[in-house]
């Protein structure tokens, strides 16, 4: 058999050789031989290509490799990792997306951490702990969602309460305010921000620039960013801000907004008024307090500046809400039917007359009154200062003049100036608050004073309340203002509903 397979092979040898040409032995039919072994062995090497199945499974596991496996894991994991972070971290996630902003909202969360930093760790039997846990998150749960988180930032923010309470409640006698508002703004760093919202609804959000501090007001100011036309202008806000202690920057740091004032864009185009000018700016004047500097050439909004009352100004800074001020507790008088004029007297003025640079005027007058037969078209006259006693005018020590400042330039409006009222009643509780903008007018007076040569100015202010009138006269020779006339005009609307009355 074996015999038999040498036998064939031979064959095969010699029928290569003899199709070559050459007989058997020859070398040319050993080099054929082996060309054909190397073909053989060159297809046996050749890589077989995988098939589609064979790749599947790589496939399927490059595909799970760039899944998202945070969106993979259970809830209850994702929440256990947050709860780790911090509020400035916490805060700082909901940011990212959609889906991390509704992981960052999860009430449970913010409510452990609202318990942990302003309950403290108070001591409870574990099982006790438990039980009480597992009932409150029911609760905790069926608040809208970011509950916690709102009431978290707005803690944090007004955060010892009690405290700068109690700093407001040392009245100056002089003013009739609290005498440490100013300190209290400081040191809860309280600022003031701008919302300025275009007709295709985009928001713009501009922080202070400047603020000054009078006696009983303080002077912020905006003029750095790219401020729109006031065409354009659909919403203007103004909140009072604090940012939470945080580890975060920027404008979207958590903080607690509250609404001050808001004006429309049509009551800004239909009410607003201009109240002085010079060659590059003109002032738009919005009550309440509120002036808007617009370049004389084009429409575009140089700067804004805003004066602030300080009755109650830490309150309408810090408990209003983004949408809703604060509302102003109504302290009304005790009832008295006894005094026929009752809300007729023991009325206490504090004016300041003043620039953001300087004062230039303050006055205390106390014992202000009214007869009742001088009540006339609805007003209250309180006269504090009277053309025909000499004694009571008062020089003034600087001119009239309202600084300004943007971006790149400043200028000085001539004859515009900042008021501050303070009324106060019987009691001494303020009455009627006002700090505006005011500008002086030369006119021709109907009366005749032989004490004073020189030109007479008029300067006026009014709102839904009441209303201020001041006469000035600019003496030549002494290069000063001296003011001969201060009136201040209460609504009997105002005092009706202040003392319970009915004039």
């Amino acid at each position: 058999m074996a015999a038999g397979r040498a036998e064939s092979v031979e064959e095969v040898g010699s029928m290569a050789g003899a199709c070559s040409g050459n007989p058997p032995g020859h070398p040319s039919s050993q080099c054929v031989k082996t060309k054909n072994n190397d073909r053989q062995g060159a297809h046996r090497k050749m890589p077989q290509r995988p098939s589609f199945l064979a790749l599947a499974p790589s496939c399927r596991d490059q595909a799970q490799s760039t899944e998202n496996y945070f969106e993979r894991m259970p809830p209850e994991i994702v929440q256990k990792i947050l709860s780790y972070l911090d509020a400035g971290s916490l805060f700082c996630i909901g940011h990212v997306g959609k889906k991390f902003m509704e992981l960052a909202n999860n009430n449970v969360l913010w409510y452990r951490m609202y318990t942990r930093e302003f309950e403290g760790k108070r001591f409870k039997p574990k099982h006790v702990d438990t039980v009480t846990e597992a009932m409150n998150f029911a609760s905790i749960q069926e608040k809208p969602a970011g509950y916690w988180k709102t009431l978290y930032f707005r803690k944090i923010s007004g955060y010892d309460e009690n405290k700068w309470k109690k700093q407001l409640k040392d009245i100056n006698p002089y003013t009739g305010l609290p005498r440490l508002t100013e300190q209290v703004l400081r040191s809860l760093d309280i600022k003031w921000e701008i919302t300025i919202t275009d007709k295709q609804g985009r928001e713009s959000t501009f922080q202070q620039s400047h603020a000054y501090f009078s006696r009983s007001s303080v002077t912020v100011c905006w003029s750095s960013g790219s401020l729109p036309l006031l065409c354009h202008v659909s919403s203007l806000q103004l909140h009072g801000v604090r940012r939470a202690p945080l580890g975060c920057t920027g404008v979207n740091k958590p903080g607690w907004r509250s609404l001050i004032a808001e004006f429309s864009g049509e009551s800004i185009q239909n009410s607003s008024r201009i109240i002085g000018s010079d060659n590059a700016v003109k002032l738009l004047h919005l009550d309440p307090g509120c002036v808007i500097g617009i370049w004389q050439d084009q429409e575009t909004m140089a700067f804004i500046m805003v004066n602030l009352h300080f009755h109650k100004l830490v309150e309408r800074s810090l408990l209003g809400t983004s949408f809703c001020p604060y509302a102003l507790p109504e302290e009304k008088a005790i009832f008295d039917d006894v005094d026929p004029e009752y809300g007729l007297h023991g009325y206490t003025l504090h004016i300041l007359l003043h620039n953001t640079v300087e004062n230039i005027m303050s006055g205390h007058f106390s014992q202000l009154s009214c007869k009742k037969a001088k009540i006339h078209k609805g007003f209250i006259k309180l006269t504090a200062i009277s053309r025909e006693n000499l004694h009571q005018h008062s020089p003034l020590s600087s001119k009239f003049h309202l600084p300004w400042q943007s971006e790149f330039l400043n200028g000085s409006i001539e004859n515009t100036f900042l008021m501050n009222v303070t009324l106060l009643d019987d009691a001494q509780t303020p009455l009627w608050c006002v700090s505006a903008p005011v500008t002086m007018t030369l006119f021709r007076p109907e009366w005749v004073l032989y004490d004073y040569d020189g030109d007479h100015y008029c300067a006026q202010h009014q709102d839904a309340e009441g209303k201020v009138k001041m006469n000035f006269v600019w003496l030549k020779e002494h290069k000063q203002f001296f003011l001969i006339h201060l009136a201040v005009y209460l609504t009997t609307a105002k005092v009706n509903n202040h003392f319970r009355t009915s004039y």
